[in-house]
């Protein structure tokens, strides 16, 4: 007689309560608010709660929030708003279930950027503009962001995580050995007798930012590709605070997250901006998004009275994502305030970007531009690699495949050829 041991029996009550446990951890609710004191009327945002995409017979949901700081007017970030969402969906396969899309996101967000840029200066207007795009979906948050806008992550137990970069020249050496090396100057603005004033710009055109997207008249050394993070946040939350330099300038992360603690989103973000011009008056628009993202009928964890000492700037910051497979329901909340880096990449190099390797086996069609999503006929295509210094070891069919057009932007942005762009200030 066979041992009744062998299978244990479960309790439907059990089944159906782990399995409604199991979508409560799987989707946080997301709470959102913004606000902004205009100067210049340059920045602009948006928030996208609830977007729906099918997957295999159901379907998915995630949100997207984006800041665009614009400058030599508003035209880039107008146009950055309305195109790039679409330009980066473009870019990722579709019948891919939530891993995959997930793992897919970082690459299409390096796409999508430069496709927007691309096709942005195709118009000939001569703005720019920052961008910081945030999309969450269940646990995960993914940010792009090129330009000196930024997203900060407190956890529940109040730790900080800088999930940017900031690519002003003043601060960035990396950049700025980058431009000099492609082609360009960087150097401060000279008043006359040798006296020079202000903060570190590039030239010719006088931008303070070594990426962006737009500034068609500056070069494209200054180039759009994005600095991306991937974080799997706990289960027991956290709040996002996304904001334009006008914040940034004024306020340091710690401080604006303590003026707004214990507040709903929708009432932090005005404070964090009234706090930013308060600190240091209206010197430029001043634009805040908040987004808390919380477990399913869960309320708000108040902060601890005693906060950790808060981690240093793009630095190793995060738990690396465990090769072990783990299960929510088994876990749940046992690890409440552990945030898992999944990606991080900051290179300006199209072909490193689009090369990243995950598991994606068709994230490029064979005969389809890997930026524009344009077809490429057969013979058509040239590979990412072509021309690199290591391009022995990769055959001539290894893809991803650019079309001429988008060949062309990356020798480019990497300083192989002259843009032949004429040059005009700009005030960033």
């Amino acid at each position: 007689m066979a041992a009744r041991s062998d299978h244990q029996t479960v309790p439907l009550s059990v089944l159906l309560r782990r399995e409604l446990a199991n979508e409560k951890i799987e989707k946080p609710e997301i709470a959102h608010g913004q606000a902004c004191q205009s100067k210049k009327g340059e920045d602009l945002t948006l928030l996208k709660t609830e977007c729906q995409r099918v997957v295999g017979d159901g379907v998915s949901t995630y949100s997207v929030f984006g800041l665009f700081d614009g400058h030599n007017g508003s035209a880039a970030a107008i146009y950055s708003k309305e195109n790039l969402l679409n330009n980066v969906l473009s870019a990722i396969p579709p019948d891919l279930n939530r891993d995959e899309w997930i793992a897919a996101l970082p690459r299409a967000l390096v796409a999508g950027f430069v496709k927007t840029d691309k096709d942005f200066q195709e118009k000939g207007q001569k703005s720019g503009t920052t961008v910081t795009f945030v999309i969450i979906e269940g646990w995960v948050v993914t940010v792009a962001s090129v330009g000196d806008s930024r997203c900060v992550l407190e956890s529940s137990d109040g730790e900080l995580y800088y999930l940017s970069a900031d690519h002003r020249l003043e601060t960035n050496e990396e950049e700025r050995v980058r431009i000099t090396s492609s082609g360009g100057e960087v150097g401060r603005l000279n008043t006359g007798g040798g006296a020079e004033v202000g903060p570190l710009r590039c030239w010719p055109g006088g931008l303070c930012l070594s990426r962006s997207i737009g500034d068609m008249d500056i070069g494209e050394f200054i180039v759009p590709v994005p600095y991306v993070k991937q974080v799997k946040m706990s289960t027991a939350g956290g709040r996002l605070v996304i904001c334009s330099d006008g914040v940034w300038d004024s306020l340091p992360a710690e401080v604006a997250l303590d003026c707004c603690r214990g507040m709903p989103a929708d009432a932090a973000a005005p404070h964090i901006v009234k706090e930013a011009v308060q600190a240091k008056g209206l010197r430029d628009d001043t634009t805040c998004i908040v987004v808390d993202i919380l477990p399913q009928e869960k309320p708000p964890v108040s902060a601890p009275q005693t906060k950790r000492p808060v981690k240093g700037m793009l630095k190793s910051m995060f738990r690396k994502k465990s090769s072990e497979s783990s299960s929510y329901i088994d876990k749940e909340y046992m690890e409440p305030d552990v945030v898992e880096e999944l990606y991080e990449e900051g290179s300006a190099m199209l072909s490193e970007r689009l090369d990243t390797k995950y598991p994606v086996c068709n994230m490029f069609k064979l005969f389809m531009c890997a930026v524009c999503q344009v077809e490429i006929k057969p013979g058509e295509g040239i590979s990412i690699h072509e021309g690199a210094p290591d391009s022995r070891k990769f055959r001539p069919w290894d893809g991803p495949f650019l079309c001429s057009s988008c060949q062309e932007k990356k020798e480019a942005m990497e300083g192989k050829r002259s843009s032949g762009r004429i040059s005009s200030g700009s005030d960033e």
